[in-house]
């Protein structure tokens, strides 16, 4: 199995308060970028489709 590189959204800048994303055809990988050697995330890819739907939905955003 080939890894795939880590990338960040370029919306970050040179922040590091992001995660990063590893993407194959068949999973996602996802870390936190001020602690790439801590625990990471690992969803299949129609599992992490469904959130990204939700996310761009609005349904996650916060009411204050």
């Amino acid at each position: 199995m080939t890894k795939q590189p880590w990338r960040k959204s370029s919306h970050s800048g040179n922040a590091n308060a992001c995660v990063e994303l590893a993407v194959s055809p068949s999973r996602t990988r996802i870390r936190d970028t001020k602690n790439r050697d801590g625990g990471r995330l690992d969803v299949g890819a129609a599992g992490f489709e469904r959130f990204l739907g939700t996310v761009k939905s609005g349904r996650l955003d916060l009411q204050y």
